[in-house]
């Protein structure tokens, strides 16, 4: 009766506690990566082939696949030739069996061609699978506030 309310039962409680710890750890090994500029790194964090789809907030907008993923990244480090930082807040992860869902924000610190440093924040949405006993992304979706009178992007909104 308590899972047809929607309650799970308590024993449910510890393996999606430790998957929920699982998934923080590979948000932080992404985050590693990122701010060392590790492309291997993050992408060990994503399904292969065409088991991921990301929509990020550059063009081409839409990576249907690993590999093309990955280019996206080769070309935004390329671009911004610095140190770059990168830091995870307002995280949630909600496991729900062998797969999970959460978002978070994502604060980024870009140099830019000058001495300029780019800061922006962008919103995270993610889909996790537990494939062959590991957490992987499988979805993500990055967005940054656009202002609808100018149609510029925000990237310094708080969201």
């Amino acid at each position: 009766m308590a899972a047809w309310l929607g309650h799970t039962p308590a024993i449910a409680a510890p393996a999606a506690d430790k998957d929920k710890a699982a998934i923080v750890a590979l948000e932080k090994k992404y985050n590693d990566g990122f701010n060392a500029k590790g492309r291997r790194c993050i992408m060990s964090c994503y399904a292969t082939g065409s088991q991921v789809f990301v929509f990020d907030v550059v063009p081409p907008r839409a990576y249907p696949s690993w590999e093309a993923y990955k280019k996206d990244w080769e070309e935004l480090f390329a671009a911004y030739p610095g140190p770059v930082t990168n830091e995870i807040s307002e995280q949630t992860i909600t496991v729900v069996g062998p797969v999970a869902y959460g978002h978070s924000i994502q604060t980024g610190n870009l140099p830019g061609r000058t001495a300029r440093r780019s800061r922006s924040w962008r919103g995270r949405q993610i889909s996790y699978r537990k494939l062959k006993g590991a957490w992987l992304i499988v979805e993500e979706h990055n967005s940054i506030p656009v202002d609808l009178t100018t149609m510029t992007p925000d990237p310094l909104s708080k969201m």
